[in-house]
């Protein structure tokens, strides 16, 4: 390894000031207001630290514009290599959920170490770039170090904000950072603060509480349990950098949609979404992550005003801003590989985590030549890398092959890991129905447990867990780990008792109770999204098995395994008991603590929890948040304890079509609507409409005025086989339009004889498809076309995972106009085609 020395002699005079400025007094922002006061200025721990920016300005004089483009760009490990590392010198690097050395889901504790070794040593390494500034990588480690076989996986957030515990909270921050170290990773992006209004979001399990309280609370513990004290400036090699995220209102979007758009007040945004960040960044975090959301329509990846006129001036916040997942490409102007306006707002660093990351490079660089980026922001953004990398010790640490931690196999998994996550599970449990105090049960008696989620540990882990959305993976992929069934079995038995697991429900012999375990399969950001709250939407298969359960007069407790509040009335009230388990990770047997008593009956652990979140009472009833007026299932802070004879009546099943708020869903009206893009095929060759005019081979498409300027397109299709989709990269949910009167409507002009085929895709194999023609006449005038949805459902198309609402085929060349694509209802009378 090769030394790294200072030389405070060849520090150059500072183009910028190294530290950030803050001030209480507000000031004028171009091309916005001044920044309100209640933006407040950050109290870190951190003591004034002179000599850390002395040597931040020595390295920075010494640095050529090269050497500082590559600290501000994080590829990722599947598209760079150690090679490319000493070539470049990157500040930092990642990987992502479901992303492992070598491409191995299994890769050893070993294997990740040899990996970070391999990446720094490349990085201080100064044969090629001149640089010995080492790198440091970061991962998704959102419960537990979940990309790691073996290790401990803890609640999700959903959970542990159930526990209102802390306490609790900073001991599994702490515990997972040492396991973070075990395998050689500097940094954590974690705690997600976001606080969720509408639980239609796929993340919903990713934030504590609706409640900022408990998420600003929660945001202190875990930066103080990840980083350690940092009073002296120093984080040791147990602890890890953190990362509040994401940069703002990520919880507030509009109809609880993915990266969609946050329409609250500015005071609203602080007071609700932006307390994570005042109680983090109090407690010292050395980063903050941009948020793929929008705020009044502006990506926050490219908003100047929330970045660096709140964050950074405002706020005092002098460590570094970094993007998400490709984040800087969404702001309008900009691509994956070109995209000055996110470093010009107050990105600090690009998460490039394809190959475009080397475009990306070569365009900064040539940014930076040409003075469109001032040299003063550059510098701005390296000091703030450079600042936190000497906070954190880089510069004097062992390579990560030699610290502390690494090669250390015990600490992955270890016991008393595994102890506080049990805990975790214990205190979030939260009991909705008790009836008769039926719990907790003795466990000495004849039990039947059956669900699809009593003995998969996957499943009652989530999504980020070993894969991005918690799929594909095997209770044989957790080892060490214990499922909820197991955790039944060991307690039951210990105590004389009999247990029996039958995932339908069938027994040999008759059980004195049935315990029950179901709930959502995992999944994480965008496939979790969805248009309503009902569980298992058109498909009750659970409720139906505790149906028959109940019908044999067997008492039935239900343990449901779920992301977020859903509406699961009909289900309440087919179970004498009903415990919500949220996502409990690997430690599946702190749920059986609760359940069971001891063996003389008296209880052995509290039934602890509270609802973080408001119960919804209908399917449509969302956003509902405390506070709000409306009156949900179950309150804010409901949880019922062992001891109470609070009894739950049979509840209303009837859902409340007039909160149904589900419109139009827009394809196109005067441009492509979010989520969708517009993808045209021809001849093997695809592009992404980005303009108002796009060519591909034979397939032309370009912008037309009908009512409006450009509500229009016109689409030549010159050869048979060529086509257009309107796509997104996640599942859409469009059951809302499975119902009689549902249609996909536009306005269709056809300017030549049209062969065109209309399809809707549902995945991989999954689609339907039906011939224009049968919905059209034959002249030139313009006509609504309506084509009932039912046609497409027949043919077997799930509604639930919409990837392609609209796609159009030719048949032979044709030219066709076509306007305000949506999905809609209506009263009308619809038929199919009869072949």
């Amino acid at each position: 390894m090769k030394s790294f020395t200072l030389s405070v002699a060849a520090a150059a005079v500072s183009l910028f000031t190294l530290t950030a400025c803050s001030t209480s007094q507000t000031k004028e922002v171009t091309g916005h207001k001044s920044v309100p006061d209640f933006w407040p200025e950050i109290q870190s721990p951190i003591n004034d630290q002179q000599e850390v920016e002395k040597k931040v300005t020595a390295l920075l004089a010494q640095m050529t514009i090269e050497q500082k483009v590559a600290q501000i760009i994080q590829p990722e490990i599947r598209d760079v290599t150690v090679e490319d590392m000493r070539r470049y010198g990157f500040g930092s690097y990642l990987n992502g959920g479901g992303s492992f050395p070598g491409a191995n889901k299994h890769a050893t504790p070993k294997e990740w170490i040899a990996l970070a070794e391999a990446m720094y040593q490349a990085s201080v390494d100064d044969s090629l770039d001149g640089s010995n500034i080492p790198t440091m990588w970061g991962t998704d480690a959102v419960h537990g170090h979940n990309n790691v076989i073996g290790a401990t996986l803890f609640p999700h957030n959903i959970g542990l904000g159930a526990m209102r515990d802390p306490a609790l909270v900073e001991k599994i921050a702490t515990a997972t950072a040492r396991e973070v170290r075990a395998t050689g990773i500097d940094w954590i992006f974690a705690p997600t603060v976001a606080v969720v209004r509408d639980d239609r979001w796929g993340r919903t399990y990713e934030s504590y509480s609706e409640d900022p309280a408990i998420v600003g609370d929660y945001a202190r513990a875990i930066v103080t349990g990840l980083q350690g004290d940092i009073s002296d400036g120093n984080i040791d090699d147990q602890h890890v950098i953190s990362t509040v995220k994401h940069f703002v209102g990520d919880g507030g979007t509009n109809k609880g949609d993915d990266q969609g758009d946050n329409l609250a007040s500015e005071k609203e945004l602080f007071d609700i979404h932006a307390q994570g960040y005042v109680h983090g960044l109090n407690a010292g975090s050395q980063s903050v992550m941009a948020s793929f959301n929008s705020w009044h329509g502006e990506k926050i990846h490219g908003s100047k005003y929330l970045l660096t006129d709140v964050l950074k001036d405002k706020m005092g916040f002098d460590g570094f801003v970094v993007g998400d997942w490709n984040g800087h490409g969404q702001i309008p102007g900009c691509s994956n590989d070109n995209c000055p306006q996110a470093l010009l707002a107050g990105l600090d660093v690009y998460m490039a985590p394809t190959p475009t990351w080397k475009p990306l490079f070569e365009n900064l660089v040539a940014q930076v030549q040409s003075g469109e980026i001032p040299m003063a922001r550059l510098d701005d953004a390296v000091s703030r890398v450079l600042r936190v990398k000497i906070r954190v010790g880089l510069f004097d640490l062992p390579s990560p092959a030699n610290r502390s931690l690494s090669g250390d196999t015990s600490v992955i998994g270890a016991k008393a890991h595994r102890d506080i996550a049990r805990e975790a599970v214990r205190k979030s449990l939260v009991m909705l129905k008790n009836n008769q105090q039926i719990l907790p049960l003795k466990p000495a008696a004849r039990v039947l447990v059956a669900g699809d989620a009593a003995h998969n540990i996957g499943q009652q882990s989530g999504g980020w867990t070993i894969t991005w959305q918690g799929t594909g993976n095997q209770n044989s992929d957790f080892p060490g780990a214990t499922s909820i069934y197991s955790g039944i079995e060991q307690t039951v038995r210990a105590a004389g008792g009999s247990v029996e697991l039958s995932e339908n429900g069938q027994y040999t012999t008759q059980p004195d109770v049935a315990i029950v375990v179901f709930g959502e399969t995992p999944y994480a950001e965008g496939n979790g999204d969805i248009a309503n709250v009902e569980y298992q939407r058109g498909a009750k298969q659970d409720l139906a098995l505790l149906k028959s359960l109940k019908a044999q007069g067997i008492p039935v407790v239900s343990v449901f395994i779920t992301g977020r509040p859903l509406w699961i009335t009909p289900e309440l009230n087919a179970s004498d008991a009903f415990v919500v388990a949220w996502l409990p990770g690997s430690e599946g047997g702190g749920v059986a603590d609760v359940l069971f008593s001891k063996a003389d009956g008296t209880v052995n652990y509290p039934m602890h929890g509270k609802l973080s979140f408001s119960w919804p009472a209908d399917p449509y009833q969302n956003p509902v948040n405390k506070g709000d007026g409306k009156q949900p299932l179950f309150p804010y802070g409901y949880g019922l304890a062992y001891g109470d004879t609070t009894s739950v009546g049979m509840l209303d099943e009837t859902v409340n079509s007039q909160l149904n708020s589900a419109g139009d869903v827009l394809l196109f009206q005067q441009s492509v609507q979010q989520p969708w893009s517009l993808v045209a095929t021809s001849n093997g060759s695809q592009k992404s409409m980005n303009s108002n005019t796009l060519s591909v081979n034979t397939l032309n498409i370009r912008t037309a005025d009908r009512l409006v300027q450009e509500d229009t397109l016109q689409i030549d299709f010159g050869n048979a086989g060529d086509s257009i989709r309107f796509f997104s990269p996640f599942p859409e949910d469009l059951l809302d339009f499975g119902s009689a009167g549902s249609a996909l409507a536009f306005d269709f002009q056809q300017q030549s004889p049209s062969d065109i085929s209309v399809t809707m895709e549902c995945g991989e194999g999954c689609k339907a498809k039906l011939k224009l023609n049968d919905f059209i006449t034959g002249n030139a005038d313009w006509q609504k076309v309506v084509i009932p949805m039912s046609c497409l459902v027949e043919q077997g198309l799930n509604l639930r995972e919409i990837y392609v609402p609209l796609a159009m085929t030719s048949g032979a060349p044709t030219t066709f106009r076509i306007s305000d694509i949506r999905l809609t209802h209506t009263d009308a009378e619809l038929t199919c085609p009869a072949h």
